[in-house]
């Protein structure tokens, strides 16, 4: 039995890619639970695709955990047939924030909250950053030239298609635009408690380097966001997208991918993984 357990002390939690629109992945969120009363979930992007189904997780693990903490995956963004059309780009990140708001979910557009249970205090940073194609792959320097590449050999992420960046003229312009934005908010931040970073995908490029496909590390961050945790006092950086989950180092702070993934990939994984991860474990 966990430490936790047997305390009964509060931690704080994290999980990300839960992909709902596969029945045995809907079936593993309909079990997850609390391990102590009072612990607080991090979801780190894409719960699924469709409204009802997002709506659905979330409520459940907001009426589970003592607080839920949500940022957006690509798939959340997505505009899929049956899905009302005009809920595209900047309109649908919104509507998704009112459902979170609605729920008592934390967003990141709201306060950061703190934590303060074990392993605190912390601050959570829920980040929505998107990626702009600066994580290019070996030989290609241009933004074009990586997508060009990648669409030769058939890798190419599906938010080419549905993740539209209305009213943005391109992804990586919305990227650009939520980046000096969070950016302007973390410097207004005047304590000096660690923070943890939540996002979609990881802050600095290393871990994209185990790819099977180097390609498609440009769909996966931005390099604006490769100092964030050294010039922030930072705790640990908590991402998913890549369906690699792991802990990496840098510069001293953990990085952990927090992933279910598809259930191709999540059931050859040892059955003995807790889902859930501890995001300040004790050692």
């Amino acid at each position: 039995m966990a430490e936790a357990e047997l305390s009964g002390v509060s931690r704080l939690l994290a999980v990300s890619d839960l992909h709902i629109g596969y029945p045995e992945n809907r079936a593993i969120v309909a079990e997850l639970k609390p391990v102590t009363p009072g612990d607080w979930l991090l979801v780190a992007g894409d719960v699924g695709e469709r409204l009802e189904g997002i709506t659905w997780a979330l409520s459940l693990l907001a009426s589970r955990f003592e607080r839920v903490v949500w940022v957006p995956g690509n798939h959340e963004l997505w505009t899929v047939p049956g899905e009302p059309p005009e809920l595209r780009g900047v309109a649908r990140y919104e509507h998704l924030v009112r459902v979170c708001r609605d729920l008592g979910v934390v967003t990141p557009e709201d306060e950061y909250p703190l934590w303060e249970g074990a392993g605190g205090p912390v601050r959570i940073v829920p980040l929505f950053l998107l990626y702009d194609y600066t994580f290019l792959p070996p030989g290609h320097h241009t933004k074009e030239s990586a997508l060009t590449y990648a669409h030769s050999t058939g890798v190419v992420c599906t938010d080419e298609y549905v993740l539209h960046p209305d009213p943005y003229p391109s992804r990586d312009a919305w990227c650009r635009a939520r980046v000096a934005q969070t950016s302007r908010r973390l410097a207004e931040l005047d304590d000096d408690v660690p923070l943890v970073f939540v996002n979609h995908y990881p802050l600095v490029r290393e871990p994209t380097d185990v790819l099977r496909y180097p390609q498609f590390a440009q769909w996966c961050g931005t390099t604006a966001t490769r100092d964030w945790h050294r010039r922030h006092r930072t705790a640990a950086m908590i991402y998913g997208h890549l369906h690699i989950p792991r802990v990496t180092w840098h510069d001293g702070v953990r990085f952990e991918e927090v992933s279910l993934g598809y259930p191709r990939e999540w059931k050859p994984r040892p059955g003995n993984r807790r889902l859930l991860r501890e995001v300040l474990p004790s050692s």
